[in-house]
């Protein structure tokens, strides 16, 4: 972005220096081999014509409105552009924690299945034993999967 400014400022200030309106002679001919030749001197080869060019100056204000409307629409582009990277990145995150709860979802509906299976559940303690649950403990895990399958797969 400063790169394009300093090049808009220096294209508007080689042009306030250019002076008005030019008129300068132009002469176009063709060679013998059917070459086109632009010069600012006359050659004097019968070919030749003179153009009738005349160049006005440029108006720095009329440039420095086409700079900024550049600039208005590059700024707006990069605006879309991060706009755009935006959604995509939230669609990403959207998608990997649908991902997410479609997985838990998928494990607690094997757990229940698992619990509802099983003769007896048990949980290991901090030794590594086993404690056998009893019915109303085997219960509440049960209807904590259920839960959990309500939270996730719902």
């Amino acid at each position: 972005m400063r790169t394009s400014l300093l090049t808009a400022t220096l294209i508007a200030g080689a042009l306030l220096c250019a002076g008005a309106a030019v008129s300068g002679e132009i002469y176009k001919y063709t060679d013998a081999d059917g070459n086109v030749h632009y010069g600012d001197r006359p050659t004097g080869d019968p070919t030749e014509e003179r153009l009738a060019i005349v160049s006005r100056g440029t108006d720095p204000a009329a440039v420095q409105a086409r700079i900024e409307a550049r600039q208005e629409r590059d700024a707006t582009r990069e605006e879309a552009r991060a706009a755009r990277e935006q959604e995509a990145q939230a669609e990403a995150e959207e998608q990997a924690a649908a991902a997410g709860r479609a997985a838990k979802c998928q494990e607690n509906r094997t757990r229940l299945q698992t619990y509802t299976e099983s003769r007896r559940l048990y949980r290991e303690d901090e030794n590594g034993e086993r404690d056998y649950l009893d019915d109303d403990a085997r219960e509440e895990a049960m209807q904590q999967v259920r839960d959990l399958i309500d939270e996730y797969c719902g």
